[in-house]
């Protein structure tokens, strides 16, 4: 089993000098994670470990398909031999199985087994309720601000678009939890001025047509290395 500070270094070389702004984000995600113990006990350093691993697909040494998830989890299984589960929560991450049909890729889970919903939602939770530079947010903010980032026909911003339902739906199930537990979230820091505009609460859009479609490369002029999720 690869433990917490053999993950924070493994990410650590990948991502600090290549990418500085996603392991601001990765660091961030892994604080969300520490702050789970409580409710999800002999489970907590598997997603803190998660936590941070789960953005390494971005790294140029290991990114392959263009797809993070995707990239990361078999970095994770065929390069350093990970344990089963934490491959298939980086797998299926923040909405990982929706992008891939976005992507018109096979599903995620032909490959990867989905990992139990419990530890799913928890690892989405830290990664939908951390912003861009690391610091705490709230699910909506963050989902509003990933889609300043990119044009309607981005395929990012069809994929956020079409998972928010979901990704909402496991930050509130954690924040539940943790309310259950006499705790909370951290802090949440929304920018009040000039916020992005909030995603409905709809539901999942439709895929569209077959013949359409969206640019499968993460590279966007609206960030160093586009979406930071």
């Amino acid at each position: 089993m690869i433990n917490a500070n053999d993950a924070s270094e493994t990410a650590r070389k990948l991502l600090e000098t290549e990418l500085p702004r996603r392991w601001a984000h990765t660091q961030g995600v892994a604080r969300r994670a520490r702050g789970l113990a409580r409710v999800l006990a002999q489970e907590a350093e598997l997603i803190e470990v998660a936590a941070w691993l789960h953005d390494i697909g971005y790294a140029s040494s290991v990114a392959s398909t263009g797809f993070h998830s995707l990239d990361g989890a078999r970095y994770l299984r065929d390069v350093l031999m990970a344990p089963d589960l934490l491959c298939r929560l980086v797998a299926h991450h923040t909405g990982a199985s929706v992008e891939a049909e976005e992507r018109g890729m096979p599903s995620i889970s032909k490959e990867f087994a989905a990992p139990p919903p419990e530890l799913l939602d928890a690892l989405t939770y830290c990664d939908m309720t951390t912003g861009v530079d690391g610091t705490p947010t709230d699910v909506d903010y963050r989902l509003a601000e990933i889609l300043t980032r990119y044009p309607e026909d981005h395929i990012v911003y069809r994929s956020i678009t079409r998972s928010a339902p979901i990704l909402r739906h496991a930050s509130r199930t954690v924040e539940a939890r943790l309310a259950a537990m006499g705790g909370s979230h951290l802090a949440a820091q929304r920018c009040t001025a000039s916020r992005p505009s909030a995603i409905p609460e709809a539901s999942i859009a439709p895929r569209p047509p077959a013949t359409a479609r969206w640019p499968n490369s993460t590279q966007s002029k609206y960030g160093d290395d586009g979406r930071v999720r």
